[in-house]
């Protein structure tokens, strides 16, 4: 962005991927909101209702499957401003009842697409000298876990891992890093309603009769910890802060967790103990973009 962007940036140009439900949908609208030109990735966007909703919205939707190399291949846009990660799915069961190409598959839409879309997008930001990448993490990465959600809370724990490392490596592009680390939200998102389930059937079964009912269980404690003022779409204005802050001034790591399990202390402590590392190897210029 140059000097005078910086300083306005409701001309910020952003990709967000997953646009067409839950926190994507969101976030999105919220960036038009606040005077972004948003391009909403989502997949079969020539087609399905969900494009059209953005295009009366302001938006411009943008066919994107981030689990094919030939769709972000395709992908023809101007030079990007912010990329917002937030493409993923969720499965629940047992872990040992998903086989491994499942879970392949999990890491593939929430880790590999994100890195699809780096491959593509970044050179551009990087021959530029700047930019921001968001990324839509989960508080499971480093906050209590219920059971039943593994192939999810692996893969979300592996793109936060991802993360990290390339804020360090594109610093010195200039180019910065945000992880926005939402809680377990019970209503507002798809999540639960559109979650995947075991492929091995009778696994699954033979886990029922010690775990009976369990995943109910969990979503009604998880929304007794939900306080009524909760609100999902806190999510997409705590985005929008981190997208129209000054640059250096941005959160490396922003919790939107009204459960409060725990990540926030967590995640502040790792967080102080990378950047203590980093300052003891000489390498503290990558904890901020360079100017």
């Amino acid at each position: 962005m140059s000097g005078a962007r910086r300083a306005n940036l409701a001309s910020a140009r952003i990709l967000i991927s997953g646009a067409s439900s839950g926190f994507g949908a969101l976030t999105a609208r919220a960036l038009a909101d606040a005077g972004h030109t948003v391009y909403a990735g989502m997949r079969n966007a020539a087609t399905r209702p969900e494009a059209g909703q953005a295009r009366a919205y302001g938006m411009h939707p943008v066919e994107l499957d981030v689990t094919s190399d030939a769709s972000v291949d395709a992908l023809d846009l101007p030079d990007l401003d912010v990329i917002v990660h937030n493409a993923g799915h969720m499965v629940t069961g047992p872990a040992e009842a998903f086989t491994p190409e499942q879970y392949a598959s999990l890491y593939d839409t929430n880790v590999l697409g994100a890195q699809r879309l780096n491959r593509r997008l970044l050179p551009a930001m990087r021959a530029r000298g700047d930019g921001l990448v968001v990324w839509v993490g989960s508080s499971s990465t480093r906050g209590g876990t219920p059971p039943y959600l593994a192939p999810y809370f692996a893969a979300k724990a592996a793109m936060d891992a991802l993360a990290a490392s390339y804020a360090l490596e594109l610093a010195r592009f200039g180019i910065e890093t945000s992880i926005i680390v939402p809680g377990a939200f019970t209503s507002g998102t798809n999540h639960f309603a559109h979650s995947g389930t075991p492929a091995d059937t009778a696994v699954a079964a033979e886990y029922e009769p010690r775990y009976p009912g369990l995943m109910d269980q969990v979503g009604a404690a998880l929304a007794e910890l939900e306080p009524p003022t909760a609100d999902v779409a806190e999510v997409a204005r705590a985005i929008v802060r981190v997208v129209d802050a000054p640059k250096g001034t941005r959160p490396f790591r922003v919790h939107v967790d009204p459960a409060d399990d725990g990540a926030a202390v967590v995640n502040a402590v790792a967080d102080r103990v990378r950047a203590e590392f980093l300052r003891r190897i000489g390498l503290a210029d990558l904890l901020h973009p360079a100017a």
